[in-house]
């Protein structure tokens, strides 16, 4: 996810912040040589469906579209087609969900202690899971205390990412599991100064993206995360239309915690976003 950042402030988070702040600090000068992305890559992003401007590269693979990560195996995929209905403010998943057989627990683990996660940012964590787990779906989620085990590991960025605004990334499910990692950014609240509920925002998008949604406004990033409008592509994942969704709400105000772009803000489950996740974790997978 970006952040959008403030005109008066480089080092706030918002006015123009994405999950990878909007405004994220990156500009070609700033980045390294051994940074830059090759036009073959950028060629292997597209062919994926994915844009190709904006491009970060990370460890094991780059970050598109502000939070999404692809790996290398990635990039050598075949893309699949996918049918889609495209509208203005509807909410939209990827062709992968994650199996719950009626009942699901996803164990998500965070480093305590030493080099591990502040309290606010635990505690963001905790809040995050709670919003999920009070819809009442036939998913849901717990922190556990063993790496071992979990389905999800939260890992700290890098210094790099972190620097061109990155606030955290991750993937989408295969084979009916979650993706299994989120990285996140453990300066939300010392660079950033963002509230428990602000943190809590920011890793329930990333959640959301490991159990399959896509962005509220993947069709024009712009919405939320201003400059030129920008569709992020359908990709081989899909981008496909959840019925029941709202099609008329505006996306500007909407607040949807699947927004891709945040100005560091409190974004609780919005009507549409609730319908969203019923219909995905409730009433039909």
């Amino acid at each position: 996810m970006m952040k959008i950042l403030s005109k008066s402030s480089s080092a706030a988070l918002i006015t123009i912040l994405a999950f990878t702040f909007a405004c994220k600090q990156n500009d070609e000068k700033n980045v390294a040589p051994n940074n830059k992305v090759s036009e073959k890559v950028l060629h292997q992003i597209n062919a994926l469906g994915f844009t190709n401007t904006g491009v970060i590269k990370t460890d094991g693979g780059y970050i598109v579209e502000g939070d999404i990560f692809l790996s290398e195996a990635d990039l050598n995929s075949t893309p699949k087609q996918h049918n889609l209905v495209v509208g203005k403010s509807e909410q939209f998943r990827t062709s992968n969900v994650v199996s719950t057989n009626g009942n699901r627990n996803i164990t998500i683990y965070a480093p305590t202690g030493y080099r591990g996660y502040s309290a606010a940012m635990l505690a963001g964590l905790d809040e995050a899971i709670s919003r999920y787990n009070a819809l009442g779906l036939d998913l849901t989620f717990s922190r556990t205390t063993s790496s071992w085990y979990a389905d999800i590991k939260m890992t700290r960025l890098s210094t790099t990412d972190e620097q061109r605004g990155v606030l955290g990334s991750a993937g989408f499910p295969t084979n009916g599991n979650p993706y299994n990692e989120i990285k996140m950014s453990g300066v939300l609240e010392s660079s950033y100064g963002l509230s428990t509920d602000g943190i809590a925002t920011i890793i329930g998008h990333e959640m959301g993206h490991c159990i399959g949604f896509r962005h509220t406004d993947y069709f024009d990033r712009s919405i939320s995360c201003g400059g030129s409008t920008a569709n992020e592509g359908a990709s081989d994942v899909g981008a496909i239309n959840i019925p029941g969704t709202s099609k008329d709400a505006d996306l500007a105000d909407n607040g949807s915690w699947m927004l891709a772009c945040t100005d560091g803000s409190d974004r609780p489950f919005t009507s549409g976003d609730r319908s969203a996740l019923n219909w995905m974790y409730k009433d039909n997978f």
